[in-house]
């Protein structure tokens, strides 16, 4: 009997637009592996990374709240979850590849450090004469070297279209260090489009995080022209916002982002006529995006959300509060690194000390993180 995976395979090549990244012609894994026969390789991949710790771990890592402001707000793998959703609703319209674009998109903040962008900036600081650190390369790291579930390899051996995704996820992203990437081209289609359902996903939902935790008011969201487009198509007229009105508004404000988003790409999409993915990787400008009216308005969304919120009192005082916590683990740790776990003390010999402790915080959720602060330096807690 033909395996499945043929047949999936052949399902790709009938129904796949001619510049998507078929599984067939995968280029293979940095360690060459049997491929199964009841998955396409993409879809491998994607299950890999769903059940690496790695993954795990982003449910208790914060979006924009800290894990313990509340119960309702979006957490880093919540975020994953509604980028791959998104993803693979632009995947599907525009005839790119499902399972590929639903890999990239759960594995692009894998390398994410506790405390959201706070501890990221925080970490990329103390590593400022050590290589820096940024959480697509962190990401790229524990998908290739970080996770150990493989007695042949370290990392989850993941094809190398994913890998390039990963990379590629951010086009202004110095590559220079992957040595397998190719750095004479761009994201392929699928990676853009992850790309895209990132910004989308975070834009609209940290929007609802801000409206659900009273941070934001309606009344100073009526200053923004995309606002009073969402509530005037479904025709909210202002007062008091129930959380029924909420979800309308917010699913209208994604379905607004989705449409534009898909008119442009096929427009763009439709003026190359790409005959194949590395028409589009060659390309000197990305084919998903918005339009740019929309673009405008996302802007004018963004930048209200960082003054708004992201600068919000209650905010900058969690940020402060994690940059604390994570400048003391730092310090600690590469000023004693036999503090460090068996198997992060093991690294050491192969890995700079500062690399090591960076790679070690980052792994943490918000509340290890926490708690390893007060194991270190609460004098009543236990080691």
């Amino acid at each position: 009997m033909q395996p499945l995976r043929l047949k999936l395979e052949d399902n790709e090549l009938a129904s796949l637009a001619p510049y998507a990244l078929y599984s067939r012609h995968a280029r293979g894994r940095l360690h060459h592996e049997t491929e199964p026969r009841y998955r396409t390789a993409f879809q491998r991949d994607r299950d890999r990374i769903v059940h690496s710790a790695a993954f795990r771990l982003l449910e208790y890592k914060t979006q924009v709240f800290v894990n313990d402001a509340g119960d309702y707000y979006r957490t880093r793998l919540t975020h994953t979850l509604e980028v791959a959703q998104i993803g693979r609703t632009l995947a599907r319209a525009l005839g790119a590849n499902e399972d590929l674009v639903e890999a990239i998109c759960l594995a692009h903040d894998l390398g994410h450090p506790p405390f959201g962008h706070a501890g990221e900036d925080v970490l990329n600081s103390l590593m400022s004469e050590h290589g820096g650190f940024n959480h697509n390369h962190q990401s790229y790291r524990v998908v290739t070297k970080l996770e150990q579930r493989y007695p042949k390899w370290n990392g989850l051996n993941l094809t190398f279209e994913t890998l390039e995704g990963i990379a590629k996820h951010e086009t202004a992203y110095d590559r220079t260090a992957f040595r397998e990437i190719s750095q004479e081209t761009g994201p392929a289609l699928e990676a853009q489009i992850a790309n895209v359902a990132d910004e989308l996903a975070y834009n609209a939902h940290d929007l609802d995080d801000g409206l659900q935790s009273g941070l934001i008011q309606v009344d100073q969201l009526e200053e923004l022209d995309l606002w009073r487009r969402v509530v005037d198509r479904i025709k909210w007229r202002g007062g008091r916002l129930d959380e029924v009105s909420r979800h309308n508004i917010i699913r209208e404000l994604v379905g607004q982002l989705v449409d534009d988003a898909l008119f442009e790409s096929e427009r763009r999409i439709s003026a190359l006529n790409p005959p194949d993915s590395l028409a589009i990787q060659r390309h000197p400008h990305p084919l998903v995006c918005h339009s740019a009216e929309q673009a405008a308005l996302n802007r004018e969304l963004k930048d209200f959300l960082f003054h708004k919120m992201y600068r919000h009192f209650r905010i900058v005082r969690m940020q402060t509060r994690a940059e604390h916590f994570i400048q003391a683990l730092y310090a600690s740790y590469v000023g004693e690194p036999r503090q460090l776990p068996d198997n992060y003390r093991a690294k050491l010999d192969e890995e700079p000390r500062h690399r090591v402790v960076a790679d070690y915080i980052a792994s943490l959720t918000d509340r290890s993180a926490l708690r390893e602060y007060q194991q270190l330096f609460d004098p009543i807690s236990r080691p």
